[in-house]
């Protein structure tokens, strides 16, 4: 259910071809994900260095590079499942694993490789990460294509676009690839139903993969650092979604919690009003008033602490986070253990809030507490605990407030 939630809803594809003679031709597409449908944002072709591309888009732009041209080399070669440092010789005899990305475009019984020397890709992605967006994803050449070919309308197997000439079977295998700068598609490209420019379809391809990356096998080389930033991202839209869904059960929580006290508020009134009616008859009259001391026992047991709206407080708190702070767990009127142990029965902790959560610093923690401390309702508020996580590289912090 929340699997829509986990992923990233809008990506930017940026292709960069370097031709022969060290030219640079940089286009981009702007893709958001709307439910299950995709929408072509803003896109340009013919971009002749990053600065323009930067006056483009906007700040903190997750992108899709892609690279192809001067530098990237194509191989293709029997199916290989996987590409090593046991069999990368065989690719391409003496040369260095390690001074590569590789990746491995497995289609039929051909792999289609692509190499090209870490030190270039790292200068583009620096370089971009300068400008103040965020690349979580490469690859190379045009094999990107390959998960959305069924969108475009090439249907009889051959096709060429933007230089790229792919050769295809009929089941849709590609069985060959290589490029001229002068080949262009046959007739005008459509995506879906919307004409686009040809150069524009491997930066959306690029932007496909990205957001869909839970869903497809993307066609990428492996580039760690890359990844790492993907994979970060990722584990935080998953963990926002999930906390939004504890902040809405302790919602629905507080809201039958309010419910069931209303309830047992009218009950205690008929009760009152049945007391009333008995009073000279004393036996009866000792029972009513045991019977409500019990009853008033059970709410008091229950963590009935005056029909304060929980809810409202919830979310008075949250609207103070500030950034960098993640709720794990909120409890209101958590349980007792001293109390109960000593009662022998559960015993809560009355207008109490007790916040568990994650920071990486304990400062917008403090500075969380400070705004939480302006409200008039709360009557005090302690840090109980900070401490620091070296698993998960985070901090763990427990809040309690008086209210």
């Amino acid at each position: 259910m929340l699997e829509k939630y986990y992923r990233i809803n809008q990506a930017t594809g940026v292709s960069i071809h370097v031709g022969t003679d060290g030219e640079t031709i940089i286009s981009f597409c702007h893709v958001q994900a709307d439910g299950s449908q995709l929408q072509l944002g803003k896109k340009v072709s013919g971009l002749r260095s990053l600065e323009e591309l930067r006056k483009q888009l906007l700040e903190k732009s997750a992108i899709a590079l892609n690279l192809a041209g001067r530098g990237i080399l194509y191989k293709q070669i029997e199916k290989i499942d996987s590409i090593d440092h046991t069999n990368f010789n065989k690719v391409v005899p003496n040369a260095n694993f390690d001074d590569f990305y590789i990746q491995n475009f497995v289609s039929g019984d051909s792999s289609f490789i692509a190499l090209v020397r870490r030190g270039d890709v790292d200068r583009w992605l620096n370089q971009l990460t300068t400008m103040g967006f965020y690349p979580l994803m490469v690859s190379l050449g045009p094999f990107a294509v390959a998960n959305i070919a069924d969108q475009l309308n090439f249907y009889d197997g051959d096709f060429s676009f933007d230089g790229h000439i792919i050769g295809r079977d009929l089941a849709g295998t590609w069985t060959s690839c290589k490029y001229e700068s002068s080949a262009r598609a046959a007739y005008p490209v459509k995506l879906v139903d919307e004409k686009v420019d040809e150069a524009l379809v491997v930066p959306y391809a690029a932007a496909f993969q990205l957001i869909l990356a839970n869903q497809i096998n993307p066609v990428k080389p492996d580039v760690p650092s890359v990844d790492k930033e993907h994979q970060k991202k990722l584990s935080a839209l998953k963990l926002k979604a999930q906390g939004a869904v504890i902040l809405l059960a302790f919602f629905v929580l507080l809201l039958t919690n309010y419910g069931l006290f209303s309830w047992l508020g009218s009950a205690n009134s008929k009760l009152d009003a049945q007391a009333a009616l008995n009073d000279q008859n004393t036996d009866s009259l000792a029972k009513m008033v045991d019977m409500e001391k019990r009853k008033e026992t059970r709410i008091n047991l229950l963590g009935w602490d005056g029909g304060i709206n929980k809810s409202v407080l919830i979310d008075q708190v949250a609207s103070l986070m500030p950034s960098g702070v993640s709720i794990s767990e909120i409890d209101v009127n958590p349980v007792d253990p001293v109390s109960s142990r000593a009662q022998k029965s559960i015993a809560f902790f009355k207008r109490q809030m007790q916040i568990a959560g994650n920071s990486d610093q304990i400062i917008p923690v403090n500075e969380w507490i400070a705004r939480i401390r302006s409200r008039k309702w709360v009557k005090n508020i302690t840090l109980e605990s900070y401490t620091i996580d070296n698993e998960h590289n985070t901090g763990r912090f427990l809040i309690k407030i008086d209210y």
